[in-house]
């Protein structure tokens, strides 16, 4: 008798610390439905889903190093980056059809507007600085600065030989190749240098910037213009210009001018524009965007942009959250 009560008090003692084992351990692993062990103490699904992302082939350098790192944090999220122009972007953006737009220009005021009639609210953000490099062919040895009056005679086709700028250069026709005009640096230019005026009509276009390079590198009498980071990718091939500032100093784009202003009046800000919607409702979208303020400036620099000052990047970052 006595060895029964033995036996039945050791049974029920050996089930109560079993249940205390599964119960008083909050990282002890459970199996879902489909057999894969979790954590309890997770307390989060893995973020998933799919980012959609186009515009700026200037700012897509950026976006691009952007998703490869988000990526490698959230396996799960998808978010390619389109390269169709900034105006291209907005064309998609302002239906809907995407979550952010990068462009190498602000939006403009129709653009707003198309948004607003479609329902879209969004938020501007800054990501980095660019200096809109011009350059020539490396076997090009008399051009050694020029002034944004000499770009204008040359792509609006009043200059139409080298000669035509400074009568000791040769007397060769010029090459010229831009950005298409889906592009915001096209945009820029076309404000900037041209005034509006129509681009002389030989120009070869195109929205692949890697196109542009390869022109310029081919031909000794070619040139371009396009983003910063573009021109140091391709550096040892090409010759970057000089350009006379409002000082009357002619000025190379580096890092140190761009942010200081000096590279004038060709450096500006490229942004990411946001459609408030996503953000608020789509977890992976907010995710991305605190992750892109967070990081632009490092990798903004790692493919040859300039960073923000950080207090830009952290006041932001509260605009991002009194977004969601």
């Amino acid at each position: 008798m006595k060895s029964f009560k033995f036996l039945a008090m050791s049974i029920m003692l050996g089930s109560m610390m079993a249940f205390a084992a599964a119960c008083g351990n909050g990282e002890t692993n459970t199996e879902t439905n489909d057999g894969q062990a979790t954590e309890e103490t997770a307390g989060e699904k893995q973020l998933e889903g799919e980012v959609a992302i186009d515009g700026s082939s200037t700012v897509g350098p950026i976006m691009e190093a952007v998703s490869e790192e988000f990526g490698s944090k959230y396996p799960e999220v998808k978010a390619p980056v389109g390269i169709s122009g900034s105006g291209g972007g907005f064309k998609r953006f302002v239906v809907g059809e995407t979550d952010l737009s990068n462009a190498s220009r602000p939006i403009k005021d129709e653009e707003k507007e198309q948004a607003a009639s479609n329902g879209i609210e969004l938020t501007e953000f800054k990501v980095a600085f660019d200096g809109l490099s011009v350059v020539v062919n490396p076997d090009n040895d008399w051009v050694d600065k020029l002034t944004i009056e000499d770009l204008k005679k040359m792509w609006t086709g009043e200059a139409k030989q080298w000669s035509d700028i400074n009568a000791e250069w040769p007397s060769e026709p010029i090459k010229y190749f831009s950005p298409g005009t889906d592009s915001g640096t096209y945009d820029y230019f076309n404000e900037v240098v041209l005034e509006e005026e129509q681009m002389v009509k030989d120009a070869t276009l195109s929205e692949d910037d890697n196109v542009l390079v390869k022109g310029v590198q081919n031909d000794k009498n070619a040139i371009g213009y396009f983003g910063y980071a573009y021109y140091l990718e391709n550096k040892d091939t090409l010759k970057v210009v000089p350009i006379v500032n409002s000082n009357g100093e002619a000025v190379e784009p580096t890092n140190e001018t761009i942010e200081n202003g000096t590279y004038e009046p060709l450096s500006r800000p490229l942004f990411v524009y946001v459609n408030n919607a996503s953000v608020k409702d789509k977890e992976q979208v907010y995710e991305y965007v605190k992750f892109t303020l967070e990081n632009a400036g490092d990798l903004a620099e790692e493919v040859g942009y300039v960073r923000l000052p950080q207090e830009q990047y952290d006041e932001q970052l509260k605009t991002l959250e009194g977004l969601k």
